[in-house]
């Protein structure tokens, strides 16, 4: 079934390509009287400085401000889908797992496999990732989110393997606002606040929200509170621009429900056989970017910040039932200097360093209940404590030269990593107090205190061809990279001692072309990703990166002006992502295997019709192919479609209602399925049938 639905869809996108490439350029023509649209394609994400990206050799994609205003997203999730090749399964409450043209990140070695950043800055230290950072961004009162997609840019190293989800707020410091109330079903409300104030050559602003969201499963809850501060200055070729974000998440966790297809029960869709779990996550960002404008006609750009990032989360998926605690504080700097060497020749050059300390606590209370194995295996008691202080530098330099129809672009980035790790307490796998577990040992082993480094090169090589003023072709090759994650290296299990581990590295090959009309716009990529040093768990619970895994696809991104009153957007990928390389899984040699929860057909349509200037009505089509839930590729997950519908008035120039209708159908579809050998089948439950009503009061 799989393989017949990615023959199926890869033959649309060749019957479809080539119906574009033959019917645009007249279809564009004629349209350009009658549907004048404004296409948004101003971003940051390529180049730290806003610009058009339309002739890079890479794909920025973006979900504008009217998209997320229709929509306002209670989770990233709502909006992610409209980007091809990017999928979010929602957990429990904000949590969630991630996917840019990869597999769902899961699992041992999952976290780091993109960057996520908001407002051009990592959200996290690179090597102190949390899978789930980006509900610290402030998503839900975003100006707009960037993709960069594949690791096509000198400016981003560790981590950014897959691509960077890059979060921008509001510039609140020209003034006006808005003020609205979300009320939705199972006791969902969500305030907001966006003001601002214009003096001269400068301004400050606020953008805030408040959200309060009872569940609709048993004893789950969040309580959540983001704050986004603005200020700005300018003077005849300089402009200081400072921001700081603040975090507060507050959750009462639901966990997995159990059994082969649950989650088609609407009984034990909304129960929760983990009461106890919780989240208390906290997180502090500031930053100033400082920007000059030189009289040569040069840029250089400044951009100080700090970090002060606190979690607590009882790990409910575990035996035992730990609660983490980790932390994290530091400080980093970005730099950018952009030279204009000749006509059609510059280069962007700068360096990038970063200070960070941070710690982890693992504990349990009580005895693990369970198999006797388990219980004396998992004692109560401290299993890890450690601080980490890390540091980061990095040098990136980028040329472009454009001659004629011609724009090449060539760069590399230097990077070096350093972890200086203390053990707080017993090496070993050892109980807290020093004594030995039965049974072979205890579960979790701690290194004795050490250092480690990392030091790695990323070459970039793209090429765009302007076929006509419609049209570019483009090309890139680049290497990306990912140094292990503290985690990684600190916390192990059972026997092993040292975890020696070396730097993920991805080799990417795309081709694409991007096509721009008065009456609309389309990208389709191909892309191919070969991935060595593969970290994951071995049978023997050792942290190994002896992998190799292959990520292939092909996207389409459309948005299109039908008439003056309809209008469509597509986004859509077929890929397949495999293992590469022999191991041995319950009998099964996992080589050419899907990567467990790698969906090879994605697809998200939204149709939408303008009733008049001031209405509008949008339908929403998403599709989930079938996707494999273990390695050894025996469970599987039937893949879901879902139908949702919104729709905006505005009553006056101040005033809007929004109205939103999620699942309408009201299918019985997991957010995420998963299996385990001790296990079976587990599921997050996607929400039936629900509904939200908006009001925002916007004065200018």
């Amino acid at each position: 079934m799989t393989n017949q639905r990615t023959l199926a869809t890869l033959s649309i996108f060749c019957l479809f390509n080539s119906a574009l490439l033959l019917a645009l350029p007249a279809w564009g023509q004629a349209n350009n009287d009658s549907l004048p649209t404004e296409i948004e394609r101003i971003t940051t994400t390529g180049s730290r400085t806003g610009t058009d990206n339309q002739n890079a050799p890479v794909v920025i994609s973006t979900v504008n401000g009217r998209e997320l205003a229709l929509v306002s997203p209670t989770h990233i999730e709502e909006v992610l889908k409209f980007i091809a090749g990017a999928q979010v399964q929602r957990g429990n409450g904000q949590e969630y797992l991630p996917a840019l043209r990869s597999q769902v990140f899961t699992g041992a070695g999952a976290c780091g496999g993109l960057l996520a950043a908001e407002d051009n800055i990592p959200l996290r230290a690179a090597g102190f990732c949390n899978i789930n950072e980006l509900f610290e961004a402030h998503s839900e009162m975003a100006a707009r989110i960037e993709v960069l997609k594949g690791p096509g840019s000198a400016l981003y190293g560790s981590n950014a393997v897959h691509g960077v989800i890059n979060v921008i707020t509001p510039d609140t410091t020209t003034g006006g606002g808005m003020t609205g109330i979300d009320v939705g079903s199972y006791g969902y409300t969500r305030y907001k606040l966006r003001a601002g104030q214009s003096y001269g050559n400068g301004g400050v602003g606020i953008n805030t929200s408040i959200t309060r969201d009872s569940g609709y499963r048993d004893q789950e809850s969040v309580d959540q509170e983001k704050l986004n501060l603005r200020h700005q200055h300018s003077w005849d070729n300089l402009s200081v621009t400072s921001g700081l974000t603040y975090t507060n998440l507050d959750q009462q966790t639901a966990g997995y429900i159990t059994g082969s297809d649950a989650y088609k029960d609407p009984d034990l869709a909304r129960s929760n056989e983990n009461p106890e779990a919780f989240r208390k996550a906290s997180a502090l960002r500031i930053w100033s970017r400082v920007q000059w404008q030189l009289d040569n006609g040069d840029t250089l750009s400044v951009t100080p910040y700090i970090r002060d990032q606190d979690m607590q989360f009882l790990m409910h998926f575990l035996p035992g039932t730990p609660l983490e605690e980790n932390s994290q504080q530091g400080a980093g700097l970005q730099s950018l200097w952009a030279h204009h060497i000749a006509d059609g020749l510059t280069i962007n050059s700068g360096v990038d360093v970063e200070f960070t300390e941070g710690s982890l606590l693992q504990s349990q209370d009580a005895p693990t209940q369970g198999s006797a194995f388990l219980m004396e295996t998992i004692p109560a008691g401290k299993h890890y404590d450690y601080t980490v202080d890390a540091r980061l530098f990095a040098g990136f330099a980028e040329l472009e030269w454009q001659q004629q129809k011609w724009l090449l672009s060539a760069g590399i980035r230097y990077e070096y990593m350093g972890y200086d790790y203390t053990n707080n307490m017993n090496s070993g796998r050892l109980r807290e107090d020093g004594t030995a577990c039965g049974m072979g040992g205890c579960r979790y082993s701690r290194p004795p205190s050490g250092d480690n480094s990392f030091t790695n090169a990323s070459p970039k090589l793209g090429v765009t061809y302007l076929y006509s003023d419609n049209i570019r072709w483009y090309a890139n090759y680049s290497l990306g990279y990912r140094a292990p994650q503290a985690t990684e290296i600190y916390r192990l299990q059972r026997a092993q001692q040292v975890a020696d581990l070396a730097s993920e590295e991805a080799r990417n090959i795309e081709l694409g072309i991007k096509g721009n009309y008065p009456s609309g716009q389309y990208t389709v990529a191909v892309y191919t990703m070969n991935k060595d040093n593969f970290i994951f768990r071995d049978s023997d619970f050792f942290y190994v990166n002896d992998g190799e895994t292959r990520h292939t696809g092909i996207e389409l991104e459309l948005n299109w002006q039908l008439t003056e009153q309809w209008d469509i957007a597509i986004a859509a990928t077929a890929a397949r992502h495999t293992y590469e390389f022999d191991r041995v899984l319950s009998d099964v040699n996992i080589n050419g295997n899907d990567i467990d929860t790698a969906p090879r057909v994605i697809a998200n349509a939204r149709l939408g019709y303008q009733l008049a200037d001031t209405a509008r009505v949008e339908l929403e089509l998403n599709s989930v192919d079938d996707y494999y839930t273990d390695p050894e590729n025996l469970h599987r997950y039937e893949g879901h479609e879902l139908l949702n519908v919104r729709a905006s008035w505005q009553l006056t120039p101040q005033l809007t209602v929004f109205a939103r209708v999620n699942n309408a159908l009201d299918s019985a579809y997991a957010e995420r399925a998963d299996f385990t050998s001790f296990g079976g089948d587990r599921y997050f439950p996607g929400r039936p049938r629900n509904y939200m009503l908006s009001v925002n009061y916007d004065w200018f």
